[in-house]
């Protein structure tokens, strides 16, 4: 069964954006996964299509209509049971593992906030899962959005050309991942480390992996605690 991804947002034109192209695209066309736009604003009843209003007890901006929003959600289908996300900045962060479990579904519905959020009512009674692609603040959660079906539609079986490729990527074994190199052997006066030319294969993955400890012990402190007390434990 093909990945089905819905994505409710103000701006439907926005998508599918670069996942039209590559190897998203080139699934896309092979029925791999197939994206469908809604339009939020269609769900409004009254002539101006209102979709937001002031948020309740005064403050800055605007939040989206719970009403409007549920309409919108439920036109996806009353059996659906895809996961329904809700991009946001104070969900929960997106990781691998998350991604993983999401490319192993059917799909997934996600919602793009904009103004100031969503009437919390609706992220409750829809039971919407917030989540976070970093600690900063979007214009809206279209880009988020399209971050989080990148990072699933290229693990989908078949998507990349050689699936074994993604197994020495950053997170997948909980390190970051260890350096590139190719050709040419010497570029302004920097060679490629002899170690990768060598031939020794067992020798090679020793050294990608010591590269990928150390790299992830300087920049990713967190991650190196979290991937030593699991080994540990």
């Amino acid at each position: 069964m093909a990945f089905r991804a819905s994505v409710l947002t103000l701006y439907p034109e926005m998508f599918p954006g670069h996942l039209g192209f590559s190897l998203a695209g080139k699934a896309m066309q092979r029925g791999q996964w197939s994206l469908d736009a809604v339009q939020i604003r269609d769900f409004a009843t009254d002539k101006h299509r209102t979709v937001d209003d002031t948020p309740a007890g005064g403050g800055a901006g605007m939040v989206l209509k719970p009403d409007v929003l549920a309409r919108a959600i439920d036109s996806t289908g009353e059996d659906d049971t895809r996961p329904r996300l809700l991009m946001s900045p104070r969900g929960r962060p997106l990781t691998q593992q998350r991604v993983r479990e999401l490319a192993a579904g059917d799909g997934v519905v996600i919602v793009c906030g904009r103004f100031e959020g969503v009437d919390q009512r609706v992220i409750e009674a829809r039971g919407l899962e917030e989540v976070s692609v970093g600690d900063y603040v979007l214009s809206g959660g279209e880009p988020a959005a399209l971050i989080v079906l990148d990072a699933i539609i290229r693990i989908l079986p078949g998507v990349m050309g050689n699936d074994l490729s993604g197994l020495h990527e950053s997170f997948e074994g909980g390190l970051l991942e260890h350096p590139h190199y190719t050709r040419p052997q010497e570029w302004e006066g920097r060679e490629i480390p002899s170690i990768l030319t060598s031939g020794n294969h067992g020798a090679i993955e020793k050294w990608r992996h010591e590269e990928a400890v150390q790299l992830t012990r300087e920049r990713r402190p967190d991650l190196f605690e979290k991937a030593e007390s699991e080994k540990s434990g």
